[in-house]
């Protein structure tokens, strides 16, 4: 692992700890640039999951023999790490799930069938994932909710006075993006917050973009409920986390049933457990909440606040760069933006400079990036993206500049 103390921020040494950025791809040294899809993963986490399994496992709050307590006592001590980098209040906050997605589905099933019924409104935004799109969709072709849009402006910007206009006395949440998957836009998402409870409304954040690349306090954000997933936060695909305030989840109905969710259980009835298990049937990816607890560890030793100033550094860098090549235009130009740069070359389709720019070992996002509704608001049908993580450097924006350029040159 990097060493402390180093005055500049040592991506090189960071890059040491994540083997693959050192192998090549159709001969060419790998440039990774699709953090925003899924992160690489740094040793020490392949290593927590390995030693895990190897030394360690055993299902876990079932067993009276030791091995089985030494598995839980893992998993237990990697909920308490999730819950200390989000700032939760309690690990009974901190629900595992498989992903963002899953997380935003259990609280459109549990909170909307509990609180929602025919005419009530959920607000969302013109930058959602389809992740936080869908499960709103099945809730209203289910039960009949309303769906309200937030627009965004021609940057990428959230209409913040629009938004405000869309409340009535039947809106029941608001379910928003915290930087856009698309554009990297990065939304005022505690003025939504604060404005949304001011007008007695509750609010679900998806997280996913903002984890990795800045600090996020839920507590000081007032957020009801926050997902995120452990794969674009360097950890283990198949866990994230919703977070959820425990007023809201005390009152909501099991997701799923099964074991480890229930307290008792006859034929004529059940009762559950208390959180977190009420929403953790059956067995868990306790490996991946392992490997999720290792990579936080390592994301909280490099510095949370020093990824973010390093990261809007070479956001900088990036744009210039890919501005001073001619036909680039980049689509999402917020004041405020993560590590994420969309954009569209004259003549070229995305899928095309994509392909090319894999042909020189640049690995970039070619497409709709789960949010067509971006794309069809900006007329394109796609976007080339390139996505940063804590071990990019300047020598990769480079190389995709120069792997542009030779895009342009085929193409004439």
């Amino acid at each position: 692992m990097w060493r402390r103390g180093l005055a500049e921020y040592p991506v090189e040494q960071i890059r040491d700890d994540f083997p693959i950025l050192a192998t090549t791809m159709n001969n060419k040294p790998l440039v990774y640039l699709d953090s925003g899809a899924s992160a690489q993963k740094p040793r020490c986490v392949v290593d927590a999951m390995s030693a895990f399994y190897l030394n360690d496992y055993a299902n876990i709050h079932r067993g009276v023999y030791r091995l089985s307590q030494r598995a839980t006592d893992l998993h237990d001590q990697a909920r308490s790490k999730v819950r200390k980098f989000i700032g939760a209040k309690s690990d009974k906050e901190v629900i595992f799930v498989r992903n963002a997605t899953e997380g935003i589905n259990l609280v459109a099933h549990s909170f909307g069938r509990a609180f929602l019924k025919a005419g009530d409104e959920i607000i969302l935004s013109a930058a959602e994932h389809h992740a936080n799109i869908v499960p709103w969709q099945l809730l209203r072709d289910d039960i009949g909710v309303v769906l309200k849009v937030a627009p965004i402006t021609e940057r990428g910007e959230l209409e913040l006075n629009v938004f405000l206009d869309l409340f009535s006395d039947r809106t029941r949440l608001v379910a928003m993006t915290h930087v856009s998957n698309a554009l990297g836009s990065i939304f005022p998402i505690a003025d939504v917050i604060r404005l949304s409870h001011d007008r007695g409304v509750p609010v679900l954040v998806d997280g996913c973009q903002a984890v990795p690349h800045q600090p996020v306090d839920v507590v000081q954000l007032d957020a009801d409920f926050y997902v995120f997933s452990g794969h674009k936060l360097y950890g283990p695909s198949g866990v994230g986390v919703l977070y959820g305030k425990s007023t809201w989840l005390n009152k909501m109905r099991p997701y799923q049933g099964g074991g480890d969710m229930i307290e008792t259980v006859t034929f004529e009835k059940t009762t559950y457990a208390p959180l977190p298990a009420k929403f953790e049937a059956g067995t868990p990816d306790i490996a991946g909440a392992i490997g999720l607890g290792a990579a936080l560890d390592y994301v909280s030793a490099v510095g949370i606040n020093r990824i973010e100033a390093y990261e809007q550094d070479l956001l900088r860098f990036a744009t210039e760069q890919l501005l001073s090549l001619d036909g680039l235009r980049i689509v999402g130009t917020a004041n405020n933006k993560a590590g994420i740069v969309s954009f569209v070359l004259t003549g070229v389709h995305p899928h095309d400079v994509g392909t090319i720019l894999d042909q020189q070992g640049i690995a970039v996002r070619a497409g709709h990036h789960c949010a067509q509704p971006v794309m069809d608001f900006f007329g394109v049908p796609a976007t080339v993206r390139a996505s940063f993580g804590l071990y990019t450097s300047k020598n990769d924006i480079i190389a995709l500049v120069d792997g542009i350029r030779v895009v342009q040159e085929i193409f004439g």
